[in-house]
């Protein structure tokens, strides 16, 4: 496959879209953004933008000239991929990056996420036909775990209230888990791009740590300087909570049904590879440590 050095990338203003892009950018790609015509969404100076419906035929006619697209659109936008896709295949362009960002194909995930991991699997199956069917077509999909510093900075259920400096501490605290920073993702797709051959036609597993709760509590407190407050909870009472949520059709049971996955004991369920098994050395990317990801959760 030849160099690629056109890429353009859907959900650019996005949780994992922005720093995908910054990432990009700074390889030395160059970058088009697309988005809606209704979008509100600002992007930087200096990147092209094209705002268009996402239509195949108007998505075929941006994406003339690209030699790879990178998909990182929210949930909302999952069900516009298939039509991405078509849109790439017939602009000639050489790799997609299906929008997975997660746990990849085979997790074994809760049967609540059932539905959820359907929607995102017609666009995995979609790629892998056309795929088949158009050779000069390829795709990839990057599982990456958790990601981690966005993830404890957002979400204190995952077991960190970083302005109280307290920490819920579920079960033991040694239910171990695999994490990408943000960092991490945007260099596993410049990863992806720059080892096309290498990684066409499947999902490369990318990692940033294997880490757990009390490695993280105990960079925390390292990091501050300072005796955090600790609280112990059960996974258990997350699973009961979230499933009584998801049964009545209230809000809230994803996040306490996706932390109980992270942190169930002895069942070794969020790691998505070892070191060894990862993909992370073919993606260029680094290790980090339980004080790294301190350090960018309180640093930003």
């Amino acid at each position: 496959m030849s160099t690629i050095k056109k890429v353009a990338v859907f959900g650019a203003a996005g949780n994992f879209g922005t720093p995908i892009t910054a990432a990009l950018l700074r390889a030395g790609f160059d970058v088009t953004i697309i988005t809606r015509v209704e979008s509100a969404s600002t992007f930087p100076d200096g990147i092209a933008v094209i705002r268009t419906a996402y239509t195949v035929e108007r998505l075929t006619a941006a994406l003339a000239g690209q030699d790879a697209v990178v998909c990182a659109v929210g949930p909302a936008g999952i069900s516009t991929q298939v039509a991405m896709i078509d849109a790439a295949e017939s602009a000639g362009v050489k790799r997609f990056i299906v929008d997975d960002f997660g746990w990849g194909p085979n997790f074994r995930s809760l049967p609540e996420f059932g539905e959820i991991g359907a929607q995102r699997r017609v666009a995995w199956d979609h790629a892998k036909k056309v795929s088949d069917a158009n050779p000069k077509f390829t795709w990839t999909g990057v599982s990456i775990g958790n990601p981690i510093d966005w993830a404890i900075k957002r979400f204190p259920l995952m077991g960190f209230d970083v302005k109280q400096r307290s920490a819920i501490i579920y079960d033991d605290g040694t239910e171990e888990f695999t994490g990408t920073t943000l960092e991490g993702i945007g260099q596993a797709v410049v990863g992806v791009l720059k080892h096309p051959e290498e990684t066409a036609n499947r999902f490369v597993k990318a990692r940033s740590i294997q880490t757990c709760q009390n490695q993280l509590l105990d960079a925390f407190q390292q990091i501050t300087g300072q005796s955090w407050e600790i609280k112990r909870g059960s996974a258990k009472d997350l699973l009961e909570s979230g499933r009584k949520k998801h049964q009545a059709g209230v809000g809230g049971w994803i996040l306490e049904l996706v932390v109980y996955q992270l942190f169930e004991p002895g069942e070794a369920r969020c790691i998505v590879a070892s070191k060894e098994e990862s993909d992370a050395e073919l993606l260029e990317m680094k290790e980090e440590t339980s004080k790294d990801i301190a350090r960018k959760v309180l640093d930003t």
